[in-house]
């Protein structure tokens, strides 16, 4: 297994100059970017792709109390450790509502596809269905947007003061997320990339749910996949 981690440190805006740190660490079998947002010792996880281990023990380390798990979307690589970080940490998940049936069904999520039957992947309901708009979690204000395409439920978040934004697999660098599983549309991507994503700022980073991160200026400028539809 090979496990990488960046960290990167953003100085909010905002009055009183409050940090936030976002620690990468890519993990289970298909290397899915699971991201720790930290702040005044507290901490969301977003996208608990696998080797929930690793998450606890950077935890420990860095001695941050979690305080839930947000779900980009619900692929199976993006829930390998969904059940065991929220029953051992006794956090509560967030996903959008389309796709609570993809953390129930291996075949939906397509974890028996992917790894087969012995490695598949399901897990409890989320306890809380994201939806468009601003929510607050402890220390931490982000915009949640819904930006389907990859898959029916794709939600990104958008923390403003921070300049960033965590786009699961929506956005990558250089690439877009693919639209050929079920419940994926070209067309719909397309509209959630032009109209919630290449509206913010040039200088806004993105946290792909693959990869490494960039921004929306050099997505905007270079990105090979989004000239088909988009071009300043």
């Amino acid at each position: 297994m090979f496990v990488e981690l960046y960290s990167f440190l953003f100085l909010e805006k905002d009055i009183g100059g409050k940090k936030m740190q976002i620690d990468t660490f890519s993990l289970g079998p298909l290397g899915t970017n699971c991201y720790i947002l930290s702040k005044e010792g507290k901490c969301l996880i977003v996208d608990t792709g696998g080797d929930a281990h690793i998450v606890k023990q950077h935890l420990e380390e860095q001695q941050l109390e979690p305080l839930a798990i947000l779900l980009t979307h619900a692929h199976f690589d993006h829930i390998g450790a969904v059940d065991e970080l929220r029953y051992d940490l006794q956090l509560d998940v967030y996903l959008h509502e389309s796709e609570e049936e993809y953390l129930l069904d291996a075949t939906v999520n397509r974890s028996v596809m992917f790894l087969g039957e012995d490695f598949k992947i399901e897990t409890s309901a989320p306890d809380h269905f994201l939806i468009e708009g601003t929510l607050t979690i402890g220390p931490f204000t982000m915009e949640c947007i819904h930006t389907p395409g990859h898959s029916p439920g794709s939600m990104s978040f958008i923390f403003a003061h921070d300049t960033c934004v965590v786009s699961g697999d929506v956005l990558f660098q250089q690439g877009i997320g693919r639209t050929d599983l079920p419940g994926g549309s070209m067309d719909v991507l397309a509209n959630s990339i032009v109209h919630k994503l290449y509206i913010l700022e040039d200088d806004v980073v993105v946290f792909p749910g693959h990869g490494s991160s960039t921004t929306i200026g050099d997505e905007k400028d270079t990105n090979p996949f989004t000239l088909q539809f988009y071009q300043r």
